[in-house]
Order: structure tokens, then sequence, then C-alpha cells
């Protein structure tokens, strides 16, 4: 059963049309998570995903949301209703391993700084190589890029333990990361309007400005098969992807930094823009475009979510991940 009073953890999944995905890896979940109350809240799914888990997982918990809210709003809604005060979220696609989660469970309980955990993620398909969503730990380059230790662009490192030792990142993938569920809900959560994509950096971002700290746990080990929601190569995620990042920096961006830093990134956006094209991706060139009207239609709303003080500058050892110093050993992209 999952459903002990006595246990303080939950593993929550957000599902959406994924009973496919539900299939695959609730299984190896129930079977390698024996300490923790699970929950899949259902985002207002139109396939038989909540007929399945009410046949074949009764013993799971679920949250039934009326709509699809997206990754941000479907979370929000979903730990409001979650009884432990620490929570995983995870993504319906990411397959386990024996032990996964009392590693991440000791880490935020080791300092209460901490407010974010997240493990080791592996490519499902390529398991013996870093996975894009979280990889070793992610970072932001000085105009806002995300990255990761592990995966920097379209590259990808082969894990070969170079990455075995905990540390601190400026953020924690939202494919899988506990939390402490007071935190979460009293930052306010995701923010809504960025509805899938970025926002649990944005998220991070904002809890670091408090003072908090997102670490790394190399001893937890997932793989995350990607794509769960949106293809990789789907134009709607470069539309949210470049849209969200460009009202994250107008949200988070120290006063003085926030034109100078959006000025160049309208032009590097620009050049990738280019990129597209000159690839034959006409429809990508096109999400950047829509992103950017998207973002300058927002920017009176986005002004008025500024605010705060910075407890620690955020370009603290912004670099320090970029550039390995290390032979790498590099995996083959995705298509």
């Amino acid at each position: 059963m999952h459903k002990s009073k006595a246990y303080d953890t939950a593993v929550v999944l957000l599902n959406y049309n994924g009973r496919h995905w539900l299939e695959k890896f609730l299984p190896v979940l129930v079977k390698n998570t024996p300490g923790a109350h699970l929950y899949v809240i259902d985002n207002g799914s139109t396939d038989d995903s909540r007929t399945f888990l009410a046949r074949h997982f009764p013993d799971i918990t679920r949250i039934d949301l009326d709509q699809n809210y997206g990754f941000a709003g479907g979370y929000n809604r979903g730990l409001e209703k979650v009884n432990e005060p620490y929570a995983v979220l995870l993504n319906t696609d990411v397959e386990v391993s024996p032990g996964w989660l009392e590693p991440l469970r000791r880490r935020l309980l080791s300092e209460p700084g901490i407010v974010a955990v997240q493990p080791k993620i592996l490519d499902y398909h390529q398991k013996d190589c870093f996975e894009y969503a979280g990889a070793a730990g992610g970072f932001l380059d000085f105009f806002g890029y995300p990255y990761c230790r592990g995966r920097v662009g379209e590259v990808r490192e082969k894990d070969a333990g170079q990455y075995d030792r905990s540390y601190d990142v400026h953020w924690t993938s939202g494919a899988c990361m506990l939390v402490r569920k007071e935190d979460f809900l009293s930052s306010g959560g995701f923010d809504e309007d960025f509805f899938a994509h970025q926002e649990e950096i944005d998220w991070c971002w904002r809890m670091r400005r408090a003072g908090g700290r997102l670490v790394y746990e190399p001893e937890s080990r997932v793989w995350h098969a990607g794509g769960g929601s949106l293809a990789y190569g789907h134009p709607h995620k470069t539309f949210l992807n470049f849209r969200n990042n460009l009202r994250m920096l107008l949200k988070n961006l120290p006063g003085v930094l926030v034109f100078p830093v959006i000025f160049v990134r309208l032009f590097l956006d620009g050049v990738a823009g280019l990129r597209f094209l000159l690839q034959g991706k006409p429809a990508h060139t096109w999400a950047i475009v829509r992103a950017h009207w998207a973002f300058y239609a927002s920017i009176p709303a986005y002004v008025r979510k500024r605010g705060g003080k910075y407890l620690r500058h955020y370009y603290e050892h912004v670099f320090f991940a970029l550039i390995p110093k290390r032979k790498q050993y590099t995996c083959p992209a995705k298509k």
C-alpha cells in the first residue's frame, strides 16, 4: 500500500494523455519506491489514463483536474492536495533505479537551506549518456541560456563518473526534483503564465534570490525518455522555450542588467532563427518570431511581477561549469 500515514515523502507525477508512459514506467516506480506515497495528478486527460490507473494501480492516489493547466498550473493545483511535507516532482516518462529516492531525501534534509535536489538524469534510450533535461545539474550563462553539466547545447557527455560528487546548481530539473512542499507553495509555486517549459528554472531562480540552495545528488540515478509532452523537435517547444526564457530574464534580472542583457538576447535569438532557417526548419524560425511578439505583449505584466532583493548575486560561479577541463566523451545528438 502507498497511503500509509507514516510516509513523509510523496512522489507526484503529472499526467496528460500519457497512458502509454504510465503503463511503461509505473510498475518500475512502484517496485523501486517502497517508502513513499505515490500520486498522479491527471491534468484533464482525454485518453483512458484515469481508467487505466483505477484498474491497474488502485493504491496510487489520483488527483483529477478539470482541464489541462500545463506543467506549471497542474503542479500548483496538485501539490496543494498532497499531504506529505516533501514531494518529488517526477515526469511520467522517467524510469527510476532501485534506491533512487533515499539519497535525494537524505541530501534535502542534510541542511535547512537546501530547497530542492535533483538526481543524475541519464538518457533512457542511451543509458550511459546524460539527458538534455537536467543531466548533472542546471546552470544559466550570462545571457540566461540554460545548460547543464553533462549537456551544453546539443552536445551531451557520456557518464564516466566525472560528475559523481554533489554540488550546488542554478536550477534543478522538472523531470525529477525533490522539494519541500511548504517552500514550493509559500513561494507561489510555478509561474502559470509560462504554462510549460522553464517554469522550474524561474522557480529555482526565485528561490536562490531568497537565499535557498539547489543541489545535484549523483547517488540517485534516473533515466528520462524525453518528449513526454512535446517532442524535442516540435516548433511549439521552441516557441515556449524562447518566450519563457525572455520572460524569466525580465522578471528576475537585477535592474541594471535588464535592458543590456535582453537587448543582446534579441540579437542572439535572431541568429538562432537564421540558423534554423539555414537548416531548413522555417517553422522553428517562425516560432522564435512569435515568441518575441508574445514576450513584447507580456512586458507590462512581467514588469509588475518583478520584486524582491537579491540575497546573493545571480552571477556567482555562472561560468564555472561551462568549459570542462578534462577530455569529454560525447554522445550522438538526439534526432
